[in-house]
């Protein structure tokens, strides 16, 4: 039960942190500057005739 327990602290204190940065890196990431024109590229690539 030792390991459940610092794994559950661990969790509980550092796995939010790590959660919460990630969601505000991939939100800076998707609103960055030039994303715009890459993201509708993206987006037209199953409507292409090959």
């Amino acid at each position: 039960m030792e390991l459940y327990t610092a794994l559950r602290h661990f969790a509980d204190s550092w796995g939010l942190l790590g959660m919460t940065l990630f969601f505000i890196g991939a939100v800076i990431f998707a609103f960055r500057p030039g994303s715009r024109k890459l993201a509708d590229e993206a987006a037209r690539i199953p409507l292409k005739d090959d």
